[in-house]
């Protein structure tokens, strides 16, 4: 079984060539299912320590003596970071290169895209009626007004979906969208994905942005099933362009002790049964073509993901957090 851990230092014994270490941005109880799975197909045993902040930073000051072989990682800016940072090695890999579609891996083959995942409107079912939130232009609409929720304007995911909307439109416009969602917000911004859909229904706002599979994770908890049942996941778009996508990522560490164990799990989780296990358990959207999204996923409707290159919004970042403290989005 693979051992799943949560201590910051995990990794004291030598390395073993039937081992892989990672360092997860990843909550493990997302992953654990996966690698369970890869250890029973492999017997090769995984290892991780959950690293919630400053992952670069600890690889940089371990450098050669790093034990971790592997990253996994959220959003686009996390792993731009770590090709920035130098920690991490390029893999060229046919099999990675067959299962993974250019546009969700790097072109120098840094890192590796696993899933997908939208950032969408959480809607009230009782209050907002189909169609009325069409774009992201929209949510700036005065209707809005007192109704909108949303976790940090810095938060990784709306820096993320800012920068997009920056390579969409002028810096301009998009300061006075930014200045326009912070009007219509119905309270400062607060809480995580999860937070927003309980502020739906319990009133205090009529719709919120989000990522996609927090709704399925939700619908698959009891504790969290009415919340998120009184909510609909609408698809908005970018004017001329789709729905804002992110991705989880994987990348081989600089230091790597264990490489070829790292490079047959980077592989497996690429494969057919891992990407089903990702649909299925945390219905995220497959990266590998032909695997199917999960039941619940597919009966949120289909829609035309944004064609905008991720490594172009992770350069455009840094100009959408700047706009973001102009406006004290927060504050």
């Amino acid at each position: 079984m693979s051992r799943i851990a949560l201590i910051a230092l995990l990794f004291a014994s030598p390395a073993l060539a039937d081992e892989v270490n990672i360092y997860s941005h990843r909550q493990p109880e997302l992953i654990q299912p996966l690698l369970d799975q890869f250890t029973a197909d492999t017997g090769i045993d995984v290892n991780v320590a959950f690293v919630d902040k400053g992952m670069a930073e600890r690889l940089k000051a371990e450098g050669d003596r790093s034990p971790a072989d592997l990253v996994l990682t959220v959003d686009i800016g996390r792993l731009i970071e770590l090709v920035d940072a130098n920690v991490i090695q390029p893999v060229d890999d046919p099999v990675l290169k067959a299962n993974i579609p250019p546009e969700y891996r790097d072109p120098a083959n840094m890192w590796f895209g696993l899933t997908t995942r939208s950032r969408v409107v959480y809607a009230s079912k009782d209050r907002v009626k189909p169609g009325e939130v069409t774009t992201y232009e929209d949510l700036a609409n005065p209707k809005w007004k007192g109704r909108l929720c949303m976790r940090s304007g810095l938060a990784d995911y709306n820096v993320a979906l800012t920068a997009a909307y920056l390579l969409h439109h002028s810096p301009e416009e998009t300061k006075t969208w930014l200045l326009a969602l912070k009007a219509n917000l119905a309270h400062k911004p607060q809480g995580v994905d999860r937070d927003q859909v309980k502020s739906i229904w319990s009133g205090e706002c009529d719709i919120a942005i989000g990522n996609t599979y927090y709704i399925g994770q939700m619908l698959s908890d009891d504790a969290d099933k009415e919340y998120a049942q009184s909510i609909r996941i609408d698809f908005p778009v970018f004017e001329g362009g789709g729905s804002h996508m992110n991705i989880s990522g994987v990348a081989m560490t600089k230091a790597a002790p264990n490489k070829a164990a790292a490079l047959k799990l980077m592989e497996w989780l690429s494969s057919d049964e891992a990407q089903k296990i990702y649909a299925e358990t945390n219905h995220e959207f497959p990266v590998k073509a032909g695997v199917p999204r999960s039941a619940l996923v597919q009966s949120w409707g289909t829609f035309a993901p944004d064609t905008l290159g991720l490594s172009d919004i992770a350069k455009a970042r840094g100009a959408a957090v700047k706009l973001i403290e102009d406006v004290d989005f927060d504050g």
